[in-house]
């Protein structure tokens, strides 16, 4: 990691002539058949308030593929804006699940902050075939929310992948504006963000809510289930922050509780913060000695700048509840960059696997441009030995 090799890029999604922007990326590996489905927001423009439909791309291992973007146009509710995709594989079941928030027309996040009238919808829709077909869109937000959305100015899903646990859990990164004094002088005073978690122990049928990360202000988030040398296992959780920094905070419960959250100064945030991803694998045999079981190491992504949304950088932590175990970055892009979504790949060629252990990649999905980070949304892949491979997509 740290030199100057930018792996191949592939731009998957670009902005249009017309104005019609491709934002906020979202990358789901299905590993039992090598797919990847690629999912942005359609927007009209590159303003929030102008997103639209949620788009889809799948990619094979296989070539000669005739390529198409497609509209997932069950992924919506009556008049909102469908936003924020936030895809999850259940391995047991093979169902593939997209949630999205759907917000009510052009109502922005800030005016929702601003006069706690929270404006967005808990939705998803599911593919039993890869991602060729989808269901009708639930609406889950009575059901599993309440009550509670009283409390919440607003509230969005990751964005970008959840996660399934070994014990088959479910879960869902997600953030919420909370109403800590509803009424001053006859005005809204006061919201804080706070990460948490939607989780479900029985393969979708029913979701509930975990508590929020309770000290410092948290927003975009993305999991990791982290397995430790000494075998303890925690849940891992970095979120965007207003501070100046990422902040990252652990569960012992699976994502039902988590402790304090702490700022990582080795992590930069851009001014207002920006979405940044993360993906767990197992360390390479050559690296773990003799320890109780195979540690989880933890890639990063995220633009490296403290001044802007540019040059996107990966990030290495071998033991990730320690704030300053992080890597310097590699930058994969260098130039105006922002969201982008990490996975991790098992590549099923064994002329590229050594002794019998399958070789490992990494795929990134992320916001790109000349002059601007909203441009185009690239797809890039690479392994920890900077080597870059690439996928068809169709």
């Amino acid at each position: 990691m740290g030199s100057r090799h930018f792996p191949a890029r592939t731009v998957l999604f670009e902005r249009e002539t017309s104005g019609v922007t491709y934002r906020v990326p979202a990358l789901l590996h299905i590993p039992c058949v090598a797919k990847l489905l690629a999912f942005a927001e359609e927007r009209l423009s590159v303003d929030d308030a102008h997103a639209n439909l949620l788009v889809l791309r799948r990619a094979l291992f296989t070539p000669h593929q005739a390529q198409y973007m497609r509209a997932l146009e069950t992924a919506t509710l009556a008049h909102h804006r469908s936003m924020n995709p936030c895809p999850i594989y259940d391995e047991l079941t093979g169902m593939v699940f997209l949630f999205f928030i759907a917000v009510l027309g052009r109502t922005p996040e800030a005016f929702q902050i601003i006069t706690g009238q929270n404006a967005a919808r808990l939705c998803y829709v599911t593919s039993s075939d890869q991602g060729i077909s989808w269901s009708h869109v639930t609406d889950l937000t009575q059901q599993v929310i309440g009550v509670s959305i009283e409390d919440w100015a607003t509230f969005a899903l990751g964005p970008g992948h959840g996660i399934q646990l070994k014990s088959g859990r479910l879960l869902l990164p997600a953030y919420a504006y909370h109403i800590d004094c509803k009424e001053c002088f006859g005005k809204l005073c006061k919201t804080t963000p706070h990460a948490f978690t939607f989780y479900s122990d029985d393969h979708g049928q029913s979701w509930q809510f975990g508590e929020f990360i309770p000290n410092l202000q948290t927003v975009e988030c993305q999991m990791v289930s982290v397995d430790e040398e000494d075998g303890s296992n925690v849940l891992y959780c970095n979120a965007r922050s207003p501070l100046g920094f990422r902040v990252q905070a652990l569960s012992t419960d699976d994502g039902a509780v988590f402790h304090s959250g702490q700022l990582v100064q080795r992590l930069v945030e851009t001014p207002h913060g920006c979405h940044g991803s993360i993906i767990g694998f197992q360390a390479p045999i050559s690296q773990s000695g003799f320890s109780f079981q195979m540690p989880t190491w933890v890639l990063y992504c995220h633009p490296t700048s403290s001044r802007s949304r540019v040059n996107l950088g990966i990030y290495l932590s071998t033991f990730p509840r320690d704030a300053d175990s992080w890597t310097e970055p590699w930058v994969i892009y260098e130039g105006p960059s922002a969201y982008s979504d990490l996975a991790y790949i098992e590549l099923p060629y064994p002329d590229l696997s050594i002794t019998g252990i399958p070789a490992i990649a990494f795929a990134c999905l992320y916001e790109n441009g000349v002059r601007s980070p909203y441009e185009q949304i690239s797809f890039s892949m690479f392994t920890l030995h900077e080597k870059p491979c690439q996928f068809l997509y169709y």
